[in-house]
Parts: C-alpha cells; sequence; structure tokens
C-alpha cells in the first residue's frame, strides 16, 4: 500500500480548499475551522506551501491565503513535495546514503522508474481537477451521459 504522509493528505486538502475559493483570501484560523483541520497544522501547513511559493501571503485586515497561481497550474506533485520533499516509495528511492544495500539491491533500479511514474502520474493532477466533479470521470461515461 502507497501512504503519503497525514501531513501531505492535509496539504493537498488546504490547497484544494484555496482552489475552491480562489477569489478570496483566508486566515489560517478560517481555514481550519472550514476544513476541519488542526489550526496549529494548518498553520504549518500554509508556512510550507508559502515556502514552495504555492500560496502567497497577504498581511493585515484584509489579509490572508491564497494560491500563487492558478489552480489549473499547480499539481499534486506540487503540493505533497512541499510538504514531504521528494516523492519516493521507498526510503532507498530518497535517501540512497542511508541504506547499506544500494551498491548491490536487485530492485532498486526498478524503483526509481515506479517512483517517476507516481510522480508523473501525480504532476498530471492539477489542482483544478481535485475540485471539478468530472475530471476523472472516463470520456466514454461522459458522451454517453450526454447523449440521454
Amino acid at each position: 500500500m502507497i501512504i503519503l504522509s497525514k501531513l501531505a493528505d492535509y496539504g493537498v486538502i488546504v490547497a484544494t480548499h484555496l482552489a475552491i475559493y480562489s477569489d478570496r483570501r483566508a486566515n489560517a484560523a478560517a481555514i481550519a475551522a472550514e476544513t476541519r483541520l488542526p489550526p496549529a497544522t494548518v498553520a504549518k501547513l500554509l508556512k510550507a506551501l508559502a515556502h514552495a511559493e504555492l500560496v502567497s501571503a497577504t498581511r493585515g485586515a484584509n489579509g490572508g491565503y491564497r494560491l500563487a497561481r492558478p489552480a489549473s497550474a499547480i499539481s499534486v506533485a506540487e503540493v505533497v513535495s512541499a510538504i514531504d520533499g521528494d516523492i519516493g516509495l521507498t526510503q532507498c528511492s530518497v535517501h540512497v546514503d542511508e541504506c547499506t544495500r544500494t551498491n548491490y539491491c536487485p530492485t532498486r533500479p526498478h524503483w526509481a522508474a515506479i517512483n517517476r511514474a507516481v510522480g508523473e502520474a501525480l504532476s498530471a493532477i492539477s489542482l483544478a481537477d481535485m475540485i471539478s466533479p468530472l475530471a476523472f470521470v472516463p470520456p466514454a461515461a461522459l458522451s454517453a451521459a450526454a447523449r440521454t
């Protein structure tokens, strides 16, 4: 089973929430309340997303956070990377120097290919896709629904 960290999952929730409400700025407390995530966690995530230049922050009475680019221009991979760092399904694929088997492991080169495939899949999904109700409906199903 492939599992993202809880923080990366929450980061995608926060970024998707900002994509839904792209016409406004929201402070960390409001985002936490609206997403039902812990305020301290949301603040930490927003700081990481801002550091990665995925969200912008404005101070002041009318300040808050919003996406730094259109939702269609921010991939899920970028959000996950902003929170977790490099995408890797195994420890050795991200932390090569920490593995004592690196020089003779028969599966290591294959994990690199798998990591690339997963990274490409996450890169192909934008935040706009995440908020679109029809983004993942197969084209044939859309065509059939349009005919009825």
